[in-house]
């Protein structure tokens, strides 16, 4: 059974992480930290102010919070040794040297979407790139109204897939109104949409000569982000080596 501590425990995806783990006999929750913790709990676990405060032995820890906690966290999972799944995103360039600095001395996990589908989508994104030479490659994303990044995160992971797959640097294009060229045959758009409550949905479109090829991802709700999480806690509970760990080792796990 796996021990494990979920920090962003009151927000939408650290109380759904709860919620599955609680049902799930893989898994005990042994506490759940967020600066907005009282001393009742309706989560079916302890609950706490902060990482600092944790004091029973975890096996890993899930964090969907903010970046804001990344240092705190940082802090604990290199003190103790502990595995650290970062759900969150919204990451600064200086958070990210943070975060590879942190992985000499501990595990870390870390996704901009942590649903298992989509780390499939990326990886036949991978593979199509490789296989349809030539393609133009365009890739598309919509989210809630209440999303404050854009591209999202997990479009820019697709673009880094296609990226990894290409024998040249792909040149990213977010906007095209003022472009008045021809579209380059090196370029991938990158598009946005935000409205409604859509929970996440992306598309990555391969153009080729008088045939189109689509590989597509829909999330119906939150739980899937959820499940991916404590699938990756699961894997990083097998961990003991230091080092950066993404959807590519669980795909290959």
């Amino acid at each position: 059974m796996v021990r494990i501590a979920v920090n962003g425990a009151l927000g939408r995806m650290g109380g759904e992480v709860i919620a599955q783990a609680v049902l799930d006999p893989s898994f005990t929750v042994v506490a759940g930290i967020d600066p907005g913790a009282s001393s009742n709990s309706e989560l079916g676990c302890q609950l706490l102010p902060d990482i600092a405060a944790l004091t029973e032995s975890v096996d890993v820890i899930v964090d969907f919070s903010s970046p804001a906690a990344l240092p705190a966290l940082l802090r604990y999972a290199t003190t103790h040794g502990v595995p650290l799944v970062l759900g969150t995103t919204g990451f600064s360039a200086s958070d990210k040297r943070k975060i590879e600095d942190a992985a000499l001395l501990a595990p870390v996990f870390m996704s901009p979407n942590m649903s298992y589908g989509v780390a499939v989508l990326a990886d036949l994104a991978r593979q199509a790139v490789k296989a349809l030479g030539g393609f133009d490659v365009e890739i598309s994303e919509a989210h809630h109204r209440r999303k404050v990044d854009a591209p999202s995160g997990t479009a820019l992971m697709l673009y880094s897939a296609a990226d990894d797959a290409l024998p040249y640097s792909p040149a990213p294009v977010y906007d095209r109104h003022e472009n008045r060229a021809k579209r380059d045959k090196h370029e991938i758009g990158l598009h946005a949409v935000r409205g409604g409550t859509i929970v996440g949905e992306h598309e990555v479109v391969f153009a080729g000569h008088h045939e189109t090829v689509t590989l597509s991802h829909s999330a119906g709700s939150r739980e899937v982000f959820a499940s991916g999480a404590l699938r990756a806690a699961l894997y990083m509970a097998g961990v003991s080596r230091p080092g950066r760990y993404d959807m590519k080792n669980l795909l290959n796990s």
